[in-house]
């Protein structure tokens, strides 16, 4: 079977439910069934797609049949974690959609300080139960996030330079094929898959469980936001470049743009956050680092307090609900220089309503110290990584928030340095999948990510998300990449 022979044939979705009842613990839902819209929804709301079937595992093992079968009726395939892909690669139309969710278990070794995580687990659930032992897993910034996409993608967040990305910290993973085997990858099994794994994407199998390093943090973390209103901005974007030269590991932040939700009270015009974390034990170092930046570029409002670690990862949930619409671009870039200020100046003036924003995140620390060939993920030597964000609730406003975010994305595109984070990125109708897969990994990783994809899924079957062309040019093969 080649990849061209799949296709959005029609089956009647009552004759999949009879046939993977007896194989299935987990709940099978069609568009008859009672909770099937909210089954087939995920969180960006400008996708809405109607899958034939939705399969809610309730076991790892419903994982294996779900593929047999839409192997067998030729059927597109969407895996959904936690469904906060802003690329909406969580549900299909005339498909079969896999949903993870209900796999949420997760379990702490506090001697070895290693987490077990089923797919289906939330950045939340792993933080709850690693805070008790005074433990965290590097993960993202939002906490609603499913652990699968981010590990699979990379996962950048608050303790990206004290301990690297979220797949920097895997330590192994049992995936299933689509052939219905179980594989583990590892650094000593399957090097090659475990390779591929940390940042290739959903390409090669269903991953089942991730098991991940976590690292110890002090109970309440030095954290706090500086607020800046736009007179300010040049002033404090070149103290940030200044700033960020020579900082520890264990200083974090993300220096973000955006018009604040109502409820903080802060008015309605566009300001300029510089959010910090110091996941260090000696709170008085982070201090005196965090005070050189209030003395560069002191904020007009500050807040700086201790807090638990939970309560940090969860302070922006509530600016991206389920449901809202959304489209991001990104890229990276190597210095805060004129260009790139007059860029963000720009831009950051024009985006005056609450419904998009953009944040740099300094990266470098524990994450610019991984190999370059380590892992997928590209341009480990990036020193900043832009992500434009919109999010917004009526439709009339699709256009013009994508046109902004679209625009500012490619002006800094051309300022930048490359990089492009699978994560971060939203759907380009169209677009020319070698193109984009070329875009984010260039052609060595592509080409190693491809020959993986030629050994696990040569079908493609798990070709919705930001996908790896089975055959590209220069790897000896030729053919339909759909």
């Amino acid at each position: 079977m080649t990849p061209s022979t799949f296709s959005e044939n029609t089956v009647d979705p009552h004759q999949l439910v009879e046939e993977l009842r007896p194989a299935v613990a987990g709940d099978l839902i069609v568009a008859t069934d009672p909770g099937y819209d909210d089954a087939r929804r995920v969180w960006n709301g400008m996708i809405d797609r109607r899958p034939l079937l939705v399969v809610r595992a309730g076991t790892e093992s419903d994982i294996a049949p779900t593929l047999a079968i839409a192997r067998r009726y030729r059927l597109p395939l969407a895996v959904r974690g936690g469904g906060h892909n802003v690329a909406g690669n969580g549900t299909v139309d005339a498909g079969i959609v896999l949903d993870l969710s209900a796999l949420n278990t997760v379990e702490v070794d506090p001697d070895s300080r290693s987490v077990r995580a089923q797919a289906g687990a939330t950045m939340a659930d792993i933080d709850r139960a690693t805070e008790v032992y005074g433990l965290a897993v590097p993960l993202g910034v939002v906490s609603a996030t499913g652990v699968a996409g981010l590990t699979l993608g990379g996962g950048v967040g608050w303790l990206t330079r004290a301990y690297g990305l979220t797949a920097d910290n895997l330590l192994s993973a049992e995936m299933i094929t689509v052939a219905g085997e179980t594989v583990r990858a590892s650094d000593t099994e399957n090097p090659d898959l475990f390779w591929g794994l940390r940042g290739g994407g959903g390409n090669f199998g269903v991953v089942s469980s991730f098991t991940f390093r976590a690292h110890p943090l002090p109970a309440r973390l030095v954290t706090g936001n500086f607020v800046y209103p736009r007179q300010h901005w040049a002033a404090t974007l070149a103290a940030y470049e200044e700033w960020t030269l020579d900082l520890p590991d264990e200083l974090t932040s993300i220096l973000s743009v955006l018009v604040p939700p109502p409820a903080m009270g802060l008015g309605s015009e566009p300001l300029m956050l510089l959010g910090f974390v110091w996941t260090g034990a000696d709170a008085g170092e982070g201090r005196q680092v965090i005070d050189r930046m209030r003395r560069a570029a002191p904020p007009a409002i500050e807040v700086d307090e201790p807090v638990p670690w939970t309560a940090w990862q969860s302070a922006v949930d509530g600016m991206f609900p389920k449901g809202v619409r959304g489209y991001w671009r990104n890229t990276s870039f190597d210095r805060i220089d004129p260009a790139v200020i007059e860029t963000v100046l720009r831009r950051g003036g024009e985006q005056t309503w609450f419904g998009t924003g953009f944040d740099i995140h300094h990266m470098g620390g524990a994450f610019g110290r991984v190999p370059e060939d380590a892992t997928p993920f590209p341009n480990r030597g990036a020193r900043f990584w832009l992500n434009i964000y919109g999010f917004w609730t009526d439709p009339a406003d699709d256009a013009e928030r994508v046109a902004f975010v679209r625009g500012f994305g490619t002006e800094m595109e051309a300022l930048g340095s490359g990089g492009r984070y699978l994560n971060f990125l939203g759907a380009e109708a169209g677009s020319d999948p070698v193109a984009q897969a070329l875009a984010v990994y260039g052609p060595a990783k592509l080409e190693r990510l491809a020959a993986l994809k030629r050994v696990y899924d040569p079908e493609n079957l798990l070709r919705l998300n930001h996908n790896i062309p089975v055959m590209i040019a220069g790897s000896g093969a030729t053919g339909d990449t759909d």
